[in-house]
């Protein structure tokens, strides 16, 4: 591990220094690049100040403070969004004509920039250069994804399940009727019953799965979904193993599930994270499939 943090810290320090975020005026517009950054993320259509937040991982001082230097600047204006029964609670910020001016030149200068990497490469070099980035990309965004536990009365909780409930709904031979399915009840799946974790990244939802502890039995998986936008980043095998964790941690040594055969790559995850199936358990409509797994102390 200690080989990996010095590979992350002298990758770090590499990209900083070759985007230019050590400069106080970044592109050369009088400006560092956190000011830049948040100029770019406003856009010439305007955003939600909770959304830029959200986004730009900023804490709420710190944004403040960003958008009073830009409004300083004559760049940005922030206000209640001004739509007819519109939430005027609700803050947005707007591009002044300067601002929009100023958008465009970061715009172009982003664009000469990137040129400038890509230009003394050879043309293989720059096809590896590119598709390394989309991958680091890629990996970035996965490390970026939180997983915390949640209500399951949660708006964001209740989101994820009408998701997962649409998806297999589309993929079920039969379709998918919640009230033809075993219940679950979200008493089932708050403490000490149960557990219900969300994943999110930059605040939004992207997944969750929830684990039912059931007293003198094996723990149960339910309602493991994850949105396509970060499917193939390892967020369902996190959330998979995070409720294994917390099942062992209070005290369940045995876990299993039952899933659906057209949920081919569910069934994979489950063989390849260690479970054996097993005889069916349950009347479940929906499941052909039932797996358990011993869980490590």
């Amino acid at each position: 591990m200690e080989q990996l943090v010095a590979a992350v810290r002298r990758f770090n320090r590499t990209v900083t220094q070759r985007v230019g975020a050590l400069d106080d005026e970044y592109m050369a517009r009088a400006r560092p690049l956190a000011q830049a950054r948040l100029l770019w993320e406003i856009g010439p259509d305007g955003a939600e100040v909770a959304a830029l937040r959200a986004r730009l991982a900023l804490d709420s001082g710190h944004l403040s403070r960003l958008l009073r230097a830009l409004e300083g600047d004559g760049l940005v204006t922030v206000g209640p969004s001004g739509r007819a029964g519109g939430d005027a609670r609700v803050r947005h910020a707007r591009l002044t004509a300067a601002g929009r001016a100023e958008w465009a030149e970061l715009d172009e200068r982003s664009d000469a920039f990137a040129h400038s990497i890509l230009e003394p490469l050879t043309a293989p070099h720059r096809d590896r250069l590119v598709a390394a980035m989309a991958e680091v990309e890629r990996l970035l965004v996965a490390s970026m994804v939180v997983i915390e536990p949640c209500p399951p009365g949660d708006p964001r909780a209740r989101a994820c399940v009408r998701a997962y409930a649409r998806e297999v709904a589309r993929r079920f031979d039969d379709g998918f009727d919640p009230a033809l399915s075993s219940p679950v009840h979200d008493a089932d799946l708050t403490p000490p019953a149960g557990l219900f974790l969300l994943a999110t990244l930059n605040a939004e939802p992207v997944g969750c799965g929830a684990v039912k502890l059931h007293p003198g039995a094996p723990a149960e998986i339910k309602r493991v979904w994850v949105a396509e936008s970060v499917r193939g980043l390892g967020v369902g095998r996190r959330l998979l193993n995070e409720l294994e964790r917390r099942a062992a941690e209070r005290g369940w040594h045995r876990i299993r599930l039952d899933t659906n055969r057209n949920l081919t790559e569910a069934i994979a995850l489950y063989r390849s994270a260690g479970y054996r199936e097993v005889e069916a358990y349950n009347t479940e409509r929906y499941a052909h499939h039932w797996f358990e797994k011993q869980l490590a102390p």
